[in-house]
């Protein structure tokens, strides 16, 4: 168990990882601030504090969503990185083998849950062909920034340069703020 010494105080860093996961949680699961600072008597103003300490981003639900990427492992580690909230994006061959493996049903109720996804998003940054994205935009009613990759139908996978996505990111942010 990993102590540090603090004056007098011995101090177990596991303890406060533990503890700081249980209030985390609890916000997760939707409790006020208020409430979390009662259930460890502490107070609210702490509990805000911890938040903001860890803030990647606040403010609008961001997804971003394309194919065919040929840099798709790439991408997933930028959205990681700066807090995208969905990410879906295929190769062509994964796109392929994501409608070959369903029934007509099965299809149809995957991609329902997946525009509902989409849909609690306030942002959606497309990546694909102009048809493609065109459909993107028909089917939600939020913010859609596309990315074109070409002219419909697309058969290769395209790279797509991460600091492409990077700068959409970027130009999002309110001045001196976080998306």
């Amino acid at each position: 168990m990993p102590i540090e010494r603090i004056g007098d105080k011995i101090i177990s860093k596991e303890k406060i990882y533990r503890i700081v996961d249980a209030m985390l949680a609890l916000r997760v699961r939707g409790l006020s601030q208020q409430e979390v600072a009662r259930a460890f008597n502490t107070d609210r103003a702490f509990i805000s504090r911890l938040e903001t300490l860890g803030e990647i981003r606040k403010g609008r639900r961001i997804a971003l969503v394309g194919f065919p990427v040929k840099n798709r492992a790439e991408l997933e580690a930028l959205a990681k990185e700066e807090g995208i909230d969905r990410c879906l994006l295929m190769t062509e061959a994964e796109r392929w083998a994501f409608v070959q493996k369903k029934s007509g049903l099965e299809l149809v109720d995957e991609l329902t849950r997946i525009v509902g996804e989409l849909r609690a998003c306030d942002v959606v940054i497309a990546i694909g062909s102009d048809q493609r994205i065109r459909w993107i935009q028909a089917m939600l009613d939020q913010e859609v920034i596309p990315v074109e990759l070409g002219a419909s139908p697309l058969a290769d996978d395209h790279y797509v340069d991460p600091a492409v996505i990077r700068q959409i990111l970027q130009q999002m942010k309110p001045a001196g703020g976080d998306v």
